[in-house]
Order: C-alpha cells, then structure tokens, then sequence
C-alpha cells in the first residue's frame, strides 16, 4: 500500500492538538485522534462533576472568547467541550481530524543530529519525509503509513495509560472478590451506572488529588439515605487544596499570577543581580506562602482530618498539584459519608478488601485507584529507538526548548507536556512559537544552547518543590511568556499602561496578535 505524504502531522485531538492544527491550518495537517471525538481528558478522563480548575476568563483562547467569559463560576467538563468544539467549528479545524486512526509506530526515516554543537534545521526540509507514522483505523488490524515532514505530538500526560500500583504475589486486585477499577474506567460510566456501582456499597478511593477528591464526593452523594455506606479515602500523599480564588479576601492571582508577585520567585537567565535580589526576598516569598496556608488552615478542617501538608503551599502551586475542592467535600466528611484514612504505609488486596503491612484492614465492595496515568509510556510506546531513550532525563524531566522542542529529536515537537496554572493558555502561545517556526520567521538556536536553557529551567524545579517530576512553570510563566515572545518578535510587555503591567494578572488575551 502506498504511503500518504503530508508536510504536518499531529498526534492527539485534545486542547494541544486543535490548538496546533489552528496554528498551523494553512499546511493542511492531518490530525490523528484514537477516539471518535475531540477533546482529550475533557471527554475521556472526566467525570459528570468534573469542573475548570480555574476561572473560564483564565481559560480560553486568545481570539474565541466564552460567550460568558465574566460568569465566576466554574464551567463543568461539558461546557468545556462544548466550548472546544465550537472552537474547532468556528475555525474550521474539524476537517483535519482522523477520528478513531490510532497511532501505533513511529519511523524515523531522516537523518540524525545527535550532535549537540549542530543547529536544530529547518522544521520543514523541503519536501522529504522525515517521519512515517503507523495508523490503525477503528477494529481494523491494518496499518496504514503516512509519512511528514514535521510531527507534533499531542497524546498528553493523562488520560489513556493509567499508572497501577505493583503487589506482592498473590496479593494483587486478582484475588480480591470485589470490583476493582482506574478512573479511566470509572469514567466511561454513565450517570445511572456509577450510582449503581457504589450505591449502598463499601467503596475504598486510593488518592488525594482532584480526581479523588470528585470521586469521593460522587460515591458519599449516591450513598446517602438510611442504606448508604461511607466512602474511604486512603490517602498517603498530602497536597494543599484551595476552596475559591480568594485568599482573605484578595483574589488569588494578586499572590502568584501578577509581574510584581512573580518577581520574587527565580526565573531562567536572571542574571546574578536579579538572583542576589531573589534571595534576598526570599522572606517574603515565604511570607506569600504562609498568608495562603494560614487562610486555608483558617477555613478547612484540615487539621481536624490530618490534611493539613507539612511543605509549604508554594511548593504545591510551584508544580501544578493545587485542587480546587467540590464546595461539599468537607461537609460529606463531617456527615460521615466520607471517612479519610492517612497512611504511609505499603498495602495489597485481600479476598474482602484492601491490607496494609501494619497489619489492619479495610472491607470493601469496591477498589478505584485514582492513581494518575503514565503519559511517558504512551510516548515511549510509539517512538523508535534511539529517540525513545531521549525522551527524558535521568531526573525523569522531558528536556523541552519552551515546552516545545526535544533539541536532540529532529522535526519533532511536543505540546502539553509542560504545565501551568492554565494548561490552555500554554498550550496555544507555544503552538503560534512553533507556526511561526514552522514558517522560518525566526531560527532556533544552537542544540547546545537549548539544552543549556532547558537544564536551568529543570534546575530551578527541583530548587523550587520536591514535585518537579511534573515539570510546571507556574512561578516563572509571565517570564516564560516573555522569552516566547521575544523570539517571535513580539513586545513582551502586553498591557497598556505599566501599572496593569505590573498588577494585572496575563491570560491569553493579552497574546492575541502582536502589540
């Protein structure tokens, strides 16, 4: 069979794919999405409560406002679908989507430039492949090739490859008489079906992020009445959670989403006045982090339920883990509807429920491991060797020039690998960097030189929070903006007067078209 030919191609059809499939239209990319819809983790690893971690003003693009962009409240999953798709339907972007064409391989069949002192090259090299993709479309067991020019990969860190906690033998969920699930299974449940799976039942969640925090409070709403059964919680690892954006009666982006608030925290290429500065306010960073953590402390019962982390809030915000929790989540707790049990400790299954190596246990009817995915498995999956061995650091950190560029994997580049306070936003301003660089408007630099950059945003990461596996921007993002826009050319001041530049917080209008 003949192989398709095409300049672009792009993996995945959520918020990172229809964004660069926008960006880049004029090449006519084809768009490769293993389901039968768009959306990612929005309509695949969602729930029915799942609501924006963040204001919808906060979240949209650039040149598609929401219809009611000053409405406080935060938008459900589905009204973020809705307002994807008609996103891809106001620009035409649906026409590039292969719905259920799931990439299986990967081939590199270019030439290498494993040398760091090399340039990068042209994203485009006039006309001869540089990768063949592998499809299989819908139940066929055929695989059909296309071969690009340029790749952009779009699958994400969520959503298809659930990360499973490995048991002792014999002491794993195959022995358990119960009913044991992932999230990514509990969410291709419809309404009527997740009430009946935990209605009346002894439900045991594993985790403490959003998505068990929605879960537990989805399991004590279906259990309520005389016959109801509490929702345990297992919780081993603590992260701060926020109510609203509001933080003893100031909004919250005055903390941390402002150039004055971001000041204070490092940034790459600061130079060593601006980093003797950064540690002489160090104190007031930490000042920042303390107010937060007193009003939190102030208004939840953390304490009263052991939730209260040790490390301080800044470190959760530093790397993206900051949930905003469902308004019901503690009122449930004091009703008894959800019970929260903190351990450190090891546990496997037995055939009534769940033990731990102190030696106590849990009866359970039912075992959902809200547990994360492994976005990195899915890469690895489909890239070929030698690539799949640079995909990531020693550290576990993907090396990304602006959260795009792989520097040592050619024609090449990944969106929605690194996050920020609004994944959106980032996604969108790194895939007009990357259609401009497409369109030779402006080089990259030197291999070196990129992994350099890449290295010092890593290392301030890891000076920042012992999360940084999970490669968030959030304190430098305004900085990380900036440098994106310098290279395109653009101002990297985008307010109209200095004082909104300096305590009005940026969002994607602000990057609408050069100023």
């Amino acid at each position: 069979m003949a192989i398709e030919s095409h300049k672009i191609g792009i993996i995945g059809g959520g918020i990172s794919g229809i964004a660069a499939a926008k960006q880049m239209a004029k090449y006519e990319p084809v768009v490769f999405e293993a389901t039968g819809s768009i959306g990612g983790v929005w309509r695949h690893s969602s729930y029915r409560s799942t609501k924006l971690q963040t204001p919808r003003c906060d979240y949209e693009f650039s040149d598609f406002p929401w219809t009611q962009r000053d409405n406080a409240s935060f938008p459900s999953a589905q009204q973020v679908l809705d307002y994807l798709h008609s996103y891809a339907t106001h620009f035409d972007v649906l026409r590039f989507v292969k719905f259920h064409s799931k990439v299986v391989e990967l081939r590199f069949v270019g030439r290498g430039n494993g040398d760091k002192s090399a340039h990068y090259g042209a994203l485009l090299p006039g006309g001869h492949p540089v990768w063949e993709v592998g499809v299989r479309a819908g139940e066929s067991e055929n695989i059909k090739w296309y071969s690009f020019e340029f790749l952009v990969i779009c699958t994400g860190k969520y959503g298809d490859v659930p990360a499973i906690p490995k048991f002792p033998g014999n002491k794993g969920p195959e022995i358990f008489e119960g009913k044991v699930m992932h999230t990514i299974d509990y969410c291709k449940l419809d309404e009527a079906e997740s009430t009946e799976l935990m209605k009346g039942k002894k439900v045991v969640v594993f985790g403490y992020k959003k998505s068990a925090i929605d879960l537990a409070v989805e399991c004590a709403e279906a259990n309520q009445g005389p016959d109801g059964q509490p929702c345990t919680m297992v919780v081993r690892s603590l992260h701060w959670t926020v109510p609203h954006y509001s933080v003893w009666g100031l909004p919250f982006y005055m903390f941390y989403s402002t150039r004055a608030s971001q000041f204070l925290h490092e940034r790459p290429n600061q130079g060593f006045l601006r980093s003797l500065l950064c540690h002489i306010l160090s104190p007031m960073r930490r000042a920042v982090s303390k107010t937060v953590e007193s009003y939190l402390t102030w208004k939840l019962p953390l304490e009263k339920y052991g939730l209260k982390p040790d490390h301080p809030f800044e470190e959760d915000y530093a790397s993206c883990q900051m949930a905003i929790l469902p308004e019901n989540f503690f009122s449930e707790a004091d009703k008894g509807s959800i019970v929260i049990k903190r351990t450190a400790a090891k546990w496997w299954f037995w055939e009534g429920g769940v033990e731990f190596e102190d030696g106590t246990r849990l009866d359970a009817d039912v075992v959902v491991l809200a547990t994360g995915f492994d976005g990195k498995r899915k890469l690895k999956a489909i890239v070929p060797d030698p690539f799949r061995s640079m995909l990531e650091f020693p550290s576990g950190m993907m090396p990304l020039y602006r959260g795009t560029i792989n520097p040592l994997i050619p024609n090449m580049a990944f969106v929605g690998y690194i996050e920020s306070v609004s994944n959106l936003h980032t996604a969108e301003i790194r895939c007009k960097w990357l259609s401009q660089l497409v369109d030779e408007q402006f080089k990259l630099p030197g291999v070196e030189r990129m992994l350099q950059q890449t290295t010092e945003e890593m290392e301030i990461m890891k000076r920042t929070t012992r999360f940084y596996k999970r490669s968030c921007i959030s304190t430098f993002s305004i900085n990380h903006s900036d440098e994106i826009c310098e290279e395109m050319g653009w101002s990297s001041y985008r307010k109209k007067n200095w004082i909104a530049e300096i305590f009005s917080p940026y969002s994607s209008q602000d990057y609408e078209n050069e100023k």
